[in-house]
């Protein structure tokens, strides 16, 4: 249990929670040099809420020890090979940027960022992808994860037919309809924009 007063503090894998002269590592920690250092670090090895543990008075070693608590039960937690809904939060030449909401169909309580590569789009003429005729902010997608990327993000994959854009707004704030599987047309204006649209039904 938390001590009184400590606030309970989300960590993930590879988390420097302190040096190892200060902390033991316990449940959900390690301990490695940092970087090219020499000097010990305390990691975390998972998911999940940092606890730090007082020793008793009479113990030798009087380093508090730290644990991460796994939250499996406090939400989804994306992995390889899951399908997530993400919503685009940004859209660069070579990449687009989405916040993971629900993991298969459960939501998750903690943020989770996820990272669509240019060649992870779709599966044909990958150098022929334009990231903002695909994406745009906003628009609600269906992938599946391929990986822990780096920076704490998860590389995500619209290549399949069944994966892409599923809803999306118009310049115009409507939602629109997607009339095929590159193209969205805005009900208000008639409009057609441009998207990786996800295939519907068979």
């Amino acid at each position: 249990m938390p001590e009184e007063g400590e606030k309970e503090e989300m960590v993930t894998p590879g988390e420097v929670l302190g040096k190892a002269a200060d902390l033991k590592a316990g449940k959900g920690a390690y301990v490695a040099p940092y970087r090219s250092s020499e000097i010990q670090y305390v990691f975390s090895s998972l998911t999940g809420l940092r606890h730090t543990l007082t020793p008793p008075s009479d113990s030798p070693d009087q380093r508090p020890t730290v644990e991460v608590i796994g939250h499996k039960a406090r939400g989804a937690v994306p992995e390889a090979g899951s399908v997530v809904i993400a919503r685009v939060t940004k859209v660069m030449a070579k990449t687009a940027s989405a916040d993971i909401m629900c993991v298969g169909t459960k939501s998750v309580r903690e943020k989770f960022t996820g990272v669509i590569r240019q060649q992870d789009v779709r599966a044909t003429e990958i150098d022929k992808v334009d990231m903002h005729l695909a994406f745009r902010p906003g628009d609600i997608v269906r992938a599946v994860v391929l990986s822990l990327g780096d920076a704490r993000a998860y590389y995500l994959s619209t290549a399949k037919n069944e994966l892409g854009v599923v809803s999306a707004n118009s310049t115009a704030g409507e939602t629109m309809v997607p009339i095929s599987w590159t193209e969205m047309q805005c009900p208000l204006t008639g409009q057609i924009e441009q998207r990786k649209v996800a295939k519907v039904g068979s």
